[in-house]
């Protein structure tokens, strides 16, 4: 495959990031509504803990973009693992913020070096994007289906959900 162009290595990320704004809140919203009294829950042996999936999520998007950022994925953990919910989107808040950010000041250069992914890929860095918000809305899915069973409710994601219903502009409103 040809190496993409700078023009098109910066269109791409200046789409994906744009888009990845609106998918954080997303996903700041679904971590958000698991109960820390219910984060061990989990539907069957063998799926991961609420708590365990909603770290995994978090870690992993702010390991992507750093990995991303640093042309090198390394997927140490955190030493600043939360401790419960309301730290953990505290945590993923901050660095969500921090690690986009070191994307954004990527050059076009640097967004098309190839870079190795444990040996299953090895794509330009701008590809990667697209990689993480694959891996984030499945694993988001996931965790958004826990939440009732947890006693919690289920926010907005691509649309109103029963919990949290789309509402009808009012008319007349600015929003309308």
């Amino acid at each position: 495959m040809p190496a993409p162009t700078a023009e098109f290595v910066l269109t791409y990320r200046a789409m994906m990031m744009d888009g990845l704004s609106r998918e954080v809140e997303k996903t700041r919203n679904v971590l958000a509504a698991v109960p820390d009294d219910k984060s061990n829950y989990r539907p069957d042996p063998h799926a991961r803990t609420a708590w365990d999936l909603a770290w995994h999520i978090a870690s992993s998007d702010v390991h992507f973009l750093d990995g991303i950022a640093d042309l090198k994925f390394n997927m140490t953990p955190a030493d600043d693992k939360p401790k419960n919910i309301a730290e953990l989107v505290e945590w993923y808040d901050r660095n969500m913020e921090r690690s986009s950010a070191r994307v954004r000041a990527m050059t076009a250069e640097q967004l098309a070096t190839p870079i190795p992914f444990f040996g299953v890929f090895n794509l330009p860095a701008a590809f990667y994007l697209q990689f993480q918000n694959n891996h984030t809305v499945h694993h988001r899915g996931e965790l958004a289906t826990y939440l009732r069973p947890m006693g919690s409710k289920v926010p907005q994601i691509y649309g109103g959900s029963f919990d949290a219903p789309l509402q009808a502009p009012v008319a007349g409103s600015s929003a309308a």
